[in-house]
């Protein structure tokens, strides 16, 4: 994971607001979250780490938890946009911040375009993600959300709060089913507000407006929205540039509102060429690599059943024999999260051997695995790998039985002559992926 930033308070007030300060770019830049966030365990997952790290490598860039959120002080009430206005002032002050460039997020919108009207001078530029001015219907509003609507909404927050997968398709459709996402995001929901607290945070969304004040907005604006997101719908972000003077909207693909989700740099091409002059030319390698998934079989109940510090000493102990195995079969460890490891080697017939040892070595510890492998061409940034591949490889994980080592037709034709034996387990369809793919199963010795 990325070097995580130190984690520093400013007062508000009289509450406690978190914040952090990284990269080194050249202009300065406030991110403002959407309407939770928790700035440590943003970096716990691979994805929102490489979007924070891009920002912060054409920019000063500071990230803060609002009142009442993640590590920020909590309140009484639900503050109101002015109050967490007044967040984002104390947080440049504290940094020493004359003028940056606002970057809100959803809710965080509404909060950064008041910013920019109140206080031009310290306003340098204002980019907005899958924001809105009024969130709710009205007869002169018709692209907000009914009071049925709102409703559902609620129930369903309330309800999914915390919980894998809950809330993913609403908030980032295209990462539902990626179990190393599912658990990061469920855990990042339980850090950053309680359910109720949640609840409450999307109550008062409901009723901002704060179209009367786009007209005073007069700072340079970029609207960034995807056509299919399904928390804030396209009209809303329309709406924002006919009525921030010299506004420019440049609408993406993609269902996803999470903005490290998905198509991330799309996202962050746009924004550092609005606020540089010029777009930063990823460098990127791609090879063929075998990678492969696995997981702990019953992971919620087996920790429920051994209480916390238990469970911890359970999924090192798995780590460490997975990186042993690794070491041995010339592996290289990509990530790990939550009870999940992923690797890629250079050959398919080790990594499977590699599957095999661990699946044995973790049964001395009262615990099962299931794995996928597949092999393909990989994008490799800095020490990661990424691209379809590995959401192959991913993807055919999941539909692996307990104890059982699956893998993608490619694997198996590419270890012809290796002795290794497989058992047919099908065509199937992989969420996301086109096509069909037929797996199997490494056949158990003896």
């Amino acid at each position: 994971m990325a070097a995580q930033p130190k984690t520093q308070y400013t007062k508000s007030g009289d509450l406690h607001i978190a914040y952090q300060v990284t990269g080194t770019g050249p202009l300065d830049l406030v991110f403002v979250p959407g309407f939770v966030s928790h700035l440590e365990y943003q970096w716990e997952h691979p994805w929102p780490a490489r979007f924070f790290e891009r920002l912060g490598s054409f920019s000063r860039l500071v990230c803060f938890d609002k009142r009442g959120t993640g590590l920020s002080d909590r309140v009484g009430g639900i503050p109101t946009l002015e109050q967490r206005m007044d967040d984002v002032r104390a947080v440049m002050d504290a940094v020493g911040m004359d003028r940056a460039a606002l970057f809100g997020i959803s809710e965080g919108g509404p909060m950064s375009l008041l910013f920019a009207a109140t206080y031009p001078q310290r306003t340098t530029a204002l980019v907005l993600y899958g924001s809105y001015a009024r969130r709710s219907w009205s007869p002169e509003h018709p692209s907000g959300r009914t009071e049925e609507e709102w409703q559902t909404i609620l129930d369903t927050i309330e309800k999914g709060w915390g919980n894998p997968g809950g809330l993913l398709t609403m908030w980032a459709p295209s990462a539902a089913g990626d179990k190393s996402y599912e658990q990061w995001a469920a855990t990042y929901q339980r850090l950053a507000a309680s359910p109720g607290a949640a609840r409450a945070v999307m109550q008062m969304n409901k009723e901002i407006d704060v179209r009367h004040i786009l007209p005073a907005v007069r700072v340079p604006t970029l609207i960034l929205h995807r056509t299919g997101d399904r928390v804030t719908r396209t009209e809303q972000a329309r709406y924002l540039a006919e009525h921030v003077p010299g506004a420019r909207l440049v609408e993406l693909p993609g269902a996803d509102h999470s903005p490290w989700v998905g198509d991330t740099d799309a996202i962050l091409d746009e924004v550092e060429e609005f606020l540089t002059g010029s777009r930063h030319e990823t460098e990127t390698d791609r090879v063929l690599a075998t990678v492969l998934f696995t997981d702990i079989v019953g992971s919620t109940e087996k920790a429920a059943q051994l209480g916390d510090r238990k469970w911890r000493d359970l999924v090192e102990g798995y780590y460490s024999l997975a990186r042993r195995e690794l070491t041995r079969f010339r592996g290289r460890e990509v990530d790990t999260a939550g009870d999940g490891f992923f690797a890629s080697f250079d050959g398919p017939a080790r990594a499977i051997r590699c599957a095999e040892a661990i699946n044995k070595g973790v049964r001395p510890l009262g615990i099962e695995i299931r794995a996928g492998l597949h092999t393909g061409e990989c994008e490799v940034i800095g020490e990661k790998v990424g691209g379809i591949a590995v959401h192959i490889g991913a993807r055919v994980a999941g539909l692996a039985k307990p104890g059982e080592v699956l893998v993608s037709n490619t694997v198996k034709d590419l270890v012809a002559g290796s002795g290794l034996a497989f058992e047919e387990r099908g065509v199937h369809a992989l969420k996301g992926v086109p096509g069909e793919w037929r797996l199997y199963a490494v056949a158990q010795a003896g």
